[in-house]
Parts: C-alpha cells; sequence; structure tokens
C-alpha cells in the first residue's frame, strides 16, 4: 500500500506507518481468500492512518521508547478502525467506501459481518501481546463501549427532527472522537508517562475528533461525492442527520420538512433540494465555527505538552492543522 502523500511532510512517521501496514497485512490469515483479499482491499484503500500516525506521535513522549511495541499497538488500533468502519457500512446498507465498493457490497452483509468480527478479534490479539498492563486493555474496552453507544446513539436518532446539537455531539464523542482520544492517550501511556499525562493527551485526541467529524460532515455540504469518495448527503436518505443540517432546522425547520418527511424515499432531486436549503440559512458556516472551536482546543492541548529532540510537539500541531482545514 503506498501511502497517502500528505506523509511526505513527516518523513520520520513513514517507516513507521509502513511497517503498521505491514503487520496488519500479516495478521489477517484467512481460510477464506476471497473475504481475506477483500479485508486486505479494505486496509489498502487510502486511508490515511491518522489515529495509527497520533498513536506513535504520542508514544514519543514516554521514557519506554519500545518502537516494535508502538507499532503494534498502531496496528491494533487501525484495525480497530477499520472494523467499525466494515460495520458501519452494514448498518448504512453503504455500498461505496473510500471510491470502492464495500465488503458488503463486494458479498453480503453476513460476509461483512464475519470479516469485522475477525478485525476486532485481530485487534484485541495484538493489545494482549503487547500491552504492558491491564489499564491499557481496560481503556481499549472502554473506548469500544463508547464506540458502541455512539452508534447505537445515532441509530437511534435516525429520522428524528427535533435532534439536538448536544445529541450529536454526544453521537460522535463516541463514534469518532473517542478512537482519536484513545490513540493519543494508550500512546502516551504505553510509552511509559503517566496516567495524568495520559489523560490530557486523550483530552487533545477527543477535541481533534470531535473537530475532525464536524468538517467530515460539513463536506458533506461542500465537495462533490468524487471529492469525498461517497454519494453526498447518503447519510439524509439513511435518517442521519448531521450538524449542517441540526442548525437548519433550527432556522427552517418548514422549509425542510417536506422532504426530510419522505425519509429513505427521499429522491436525488429531494436531496439536491436539502442540499439547497441548508446553504441558503447560516448552518454550514455555524458548523464551521463550532469545529473552529474545538481545534483551538486540542492545538491549546497541544501547545502545552513538553519539548523533545524528536520535535513531536510541533508536528502534532503541524498534522493537526493540516487536517482540520482539509478539504476533501
Amino acid at each position: 500500500m503506498k501511502l497517502h502523500p500528505m506523509w511526505q511532510n513527516y518523513p520520520q512517521l513513514v517507516p513507521e506507518l509502513n511497517q503498521t501496514i505491514e503487520l496488519m497485512e500479516q495478521s489477517v490469515k484467512l481460510k477464506n481468500k476471497a473475504v481475506e483479499k477483500a479485508v486486505l482491499d479494505m486496509i489498502h484503500s487510502g486511508g490515511k492512518l491518522l489515529r495509527p500516525a497520533y498513536q506513535l506521535l504520542f508514544s514519543q513522549f514516554g521514557t519506554e521508547q519500545d518502537r516494535k511495541k508502538a507499532i503494534c499497538l498502531a496496528a491494533a488500533i487501525e484495525m480497530l478502525h477499520t472494523a467499525t468502519l466494515i460495520h458501519d457500512d452494514i448498518i448504512d446498507e453503504a455500498d461505496i467506501r473510500r471510491k470502492l465498493p464495500t465488503i458488503r457490497k463486494q458479498f453480503d452483509n453476513s460476509t461483512a459481518v464475519y470479516a469485522g468480527d475477525y478485525l476486532l478479534i485481530s485487534c484485541f490479539k495484538l493489545l494482549a501481546d503487547y500491552t504492558q498492563s491491564m489499564r491499557s486493555l481496560q481503556l481499549n474496552s472502554r473506548s469500544m463501549e463508547k464506540i458502541l453507544d455512539g452508534e447505537l446513539g445515532q441509530m437511534n436518532d435516525r429520522y428524528q427532527i427535533d435532534v439536538t446539537i448536544d445529541d450529536y455531539l454526544e453521537n460522535i464523542s463516541g463514534k469518532t472522537a473517542e478512537l482519536f482520544a484513545l490513540s493519543c492517550g494508550i500512546g502516551a501511556l504505553e510509552s511509559g508517562c503517566s496516567e495524568a499525562f495520559s489523560k490530557k493527551c486523550s483530552e487533545i485526541g477527543l477535541n481533534i475528533g470531535l473537530a475532525f467529524q464536524i468538517i467530515d460532515d460539513i463536506l458533506d455540504y461542500t465537495k462533490t461525492p468524487e471529492g469525498i469518495g461517497k454519494p453526498v448527503l447518503e447519510d439524509v436518505r439513511q435518517g442521519v442527520y448531521s450538524l449542517p443540517l441540526i442548525y437548519a432546522l433550527k432556522e427552517n425547520k418548514q422549509a425542510l420538512l417536506p422532504y426530510l418527511s419522505k425519509k429513505g424515499a427521499m429522491s436525488h432531486e429531494d436531496a439536491q433540494a436539502v442540499f439547497d436549503i441548508v446553504h441558503q440559512t447560516n448552518a454550514i458556516q455555524k458548523a464551521q465555527d463550532l469545529a473552529a472551536k474545538y481545534t483551538d482546543k486540542a492545538l491549546k492541548g497541544i501547545a502545552k505538552l513538553p519539548d523533545n529532540q524528536v520535535q513531536t510537539k510541533e508536528n502534532l500541531a503541524h498534522l493537526t492543522k493540516a487536517i482540520l482545514t482539509r478539504e476533501n
């Protein structure tokens, strides 16, 4: 797999990210070779590897510099992330992910469930082999619980016209931000940092994750399907109302109701009408303002981190600014 071009700006991370991918590849050994290939294709499908990169960077703060362990933990986190994506695609009945057919589209839902479950098991096998304490396993299991809770919350809120901004933030805190928090926190903890310091790293990761998901949701309303690698407003048809739409509902619910009331029967023209109404309100600007708030929190947290010889703090600030001002 060829790394995303963004990593050219972080040459010291490139070897470890390549080793992370290699370890993931080695961990996927299935008797069903067609499914094995589909899982490997998912791993190779162009993900940015942000979560393992944050784990690797935060692991540079500790006094226990075991890079092999850091790479194994990075692989475990990315496998957990990939498993959640596969399961997401089943729930959302998604056919496209990262511009490629999803596993459920290539095979069926049952196969996709097993593929996601296999990656979850692979994640925990690596964690069991390389984490030094039960504390890390506890953090991982609690993070998985929070991720599932966020997914269930989002499912419970489907087609809810009165969904609130607090509901949305609670859901994405689990669904997306928790894995960023885990990446940053466990990177620090497993490299020998104190629990207090690791908790601060987790808080930075949580703010990064919140801003990241809000920006991702804004892109649904500002980019073409080709630009973001999935159909625009597909989430709306599935009943998942993200931040721009929630803000628009607060401003002009009556204009949106005739279209949203059709739920899964919304046509392409209906989706375009929703798109246009959202743009006629201040919803996108308000969403951008909230993303900027969490970005600022994350960057202020990073600025308080200690200096070291490999310029971890500077690299974290640069990376965070880059992904939280992205356009795809």
